[in-house]
């Protein structure tokens, strides 16, 4: 890892005046379709994951989620426990990544979906990029990469570093989670930004807006119309979501409701609309004044 002074006035790295963790450019996922989820932190990023992963795997595709947040629980509603972190891992041997064995940092999950935890480094030292890229990195030695066809990054809160933006420089499409509400729309714009500024030298596009915990989308919808972006798929605030978490388990083993299965439905819908490849949209961000002034009611 590497970590770069801000290029030279006319040349530009990840964004004008960028201060960027690099990766290896050499270290590639390879043909598998991959999406990283973004959003406000608690916004229910990994909830969304989880079951888009799940929906995905009920199509017949062969999935990866890689959680990429310290706390390492984007993943145990599919595995129905905490696993260890590939950096916990790494440790445990040294950073000798030739001494671990497969079974030592994927595990397989509900539905067989193939779950990773890249953890990450203690607080307060470190990057969350250097994690992705060793995650990554394990993966191709491995050659886990290889058979998957979808692979999900569930990344810790809103993008305010390089080290977070870092799953952008191998995902094709980005996801915003968002509620209706201001600290959320907020955060996303944060994300528009650092996905605008990442598309100038990766292939990532913004996937779309996924609204949720809300039973309305009209302020969403302000700001879409004016950054440019659209909903592609609506989660409504039902308390079978919040107890799906406490039952460690998907939306997909929950009791048949016809809620829970509106919701099911809404999650497969997705997750054929991402395959068959979606929309890509450019998105504008706004300055932080204007979206204070746009959003609330007249």
């Amino acid at each position: 890892m590497t970590l770069m002074t801000p290029p030279p006035k006319g040349r530009c790295g990840d964004g004008d005046g960028s201060v960027q963790v690099h990766l290896d450019p050499n270290v590639r996922i390879g043909n598998a379709k991959v999406f990283a989820v973004y959003g406000k932190g608690g916004i229910g990023k990994s909830t969304t994951s989880s079951n888009l992963s799940v929906a995905f795997a009920k199509l017949g595709k062969r999935v990866l989620q890689i959680g990429c947040d310290p706390k390492h629980d984007s993943t145990f509603t599919l595995t129905k426990k905490l696993m260890p972190t590939v950096i916990d891992v790494l440790e445990s041997v040294n950073f000798h990544s030739e001494e671990l064995r497969v079974e030592d940092f994927v595990f397989e999950g509900y539905n067989g979906v193939m779950c990773v935890e890249a953890g990450g480094p203690p607080a307060g030292t470190g990057c969350g990029g250097y994690v992705v890229g060793q995650t990554v990195k394990l993966l191709k030695e491995h050659h886990l990469l290889d058979d998957t066809d979808v692979v999900i990054f569930d990344v810790l809160g809103d993008v305010v570093c390089g080290g977070f933006a870092a799953p952008l420089q191998h995902a094709e499409r980005a996801l915003v989670v968002a509620a209706n509400d201001f600290d959320s729309i907020f955060a996303m714009n944060r994300i528009v930004a650092a996905i605008s500024a990442k598309s100038k030298n990766y292939r990532v596009r913004l996937g779309g807006v996924i609204a949720n915990r809300s039973a309305a989308t009209d302020q969403i919808d302000k700001f879409n119309k004016v950054a440019g972006l659209e909903t592609i798929a609506h989660i409504p605030d039902l308390d079978d979501i919040r107890r799906s978490r406490l039952k460690k388990a998907t939306l997909f083993e929950m009791e048949d409701t016809p809620d829970i299965r509106r919701v099911q439905e809404e999650y497969l819908r997705l997750a054929a609309s991402l395959w068959a490849g979606g929309k890509d949209y450019t998105g504008v961000p706004m300055k932080d004044r204007d979206i204070f002034d746009l959003l609330g009611f007249d």
